[in-house]
């Protein structure tokens, strides 16, 4: 019945399972048949057809009801958008290293973010290292670029801000490959998945020259480190 470690057999744990399962299915199928069901065809539908202008009131209340909280709701979403609205373009600072205000995320913090907010974030943290002309660029028609910035050397920096709830696929790093380069002149182009990237395609990344910033290196550079320092290449790439 139980394995050496103590552990119950994988069978006999998969047939408990399924009784509980049978068990519970059972349960909500005879409250549905036996409380549910003739408390909505009789009860409910009994006192609608007794007050018909209450029941109507009623439901024109729901309805209002509901679509106060859909506004209440559009206008809070509205208000943090506008909080994480920033202009296209960044005034450089360099931050001090004993500087306590340097700009840092936490990493609950960038998950919780749309993909726009992201991209606004990557863009305060390469203001936070003194890139300069940093500007957001994402959006329709944007060829594979959420920001373009200029290095300390004068290198032109193009990054694509994956904020995906899985690691980033190879087709997607062949798309970024394809547009980078050619198509916005970068000297550096950086990838940044929030979940990471799958095995083919940090190989493709690394066979094209390309920087694919995983959550770890992501942390640390949101955490405070340089992009250059935390995902361990030179400025002068």
């Amino acid at each position: 019945m139980f394995n050496d470690d103590g552990s119950l057999d994988p069978f006999l744990k998969g047939l408990l399972y399924l009784v509980l399962a049978a068990a519970t299915v059972k349960m909500v199928w005879d409250w549905l048949t036996t409380t549910a069901l003739p408390w909505i065809t009789v009860d409910l539908w009994g006192a609608a057809t007794a007050s018909p202008w209450w029941t109507m009131l009623l439901i024109l209340g729901l309805l209002a009801g509901g679509g106060l909280v859909t506004w209440a709701l559009h206008t809070l979403r509205d208000l943090r958008a506008d909080h994480h609205h920033y202009p296209p373009s960044y005034r450089t600072v360099v931050p001090d290293e004993d500087d306590e205000d340097v700009l840092t995320y936490k990493m609950w913090e960038l998950s919780g973010m749309s993909g726009a907010e992201f991209e606004h974030a990557c863009a305060q943290l390469l203001v936070r290292d003194g890139f300069t002309d940093v500007r957001v660029v994402g959006g329709a028609g944007d060829l594979g670029a959420d920001v373009i910035a200029t290095g300390p050397a004068g290198e032109r920096l193009v990054v694509q801000c994956k904020r995906y709830a899985r690691p980033v696929a190879s087709g997607a790093v062949q798309q970024f490959n394809g547009t980078a380069r050619p198509e916005h002149g970068a000297d550096h182009a950086v990838i940044i998945g929030l979940n990471g990237f799958t095995d083919p395609a940090m190989k493709f990344a690394a066979r094209h020259q390309l920087t694919a910033m995983d959550r770890p290196a992501l942390k640390r550079w949101a955490h405070g480190q340089h992009l250059y320092d935390a995902v361990h290449t030179s400025a002068s790439l």
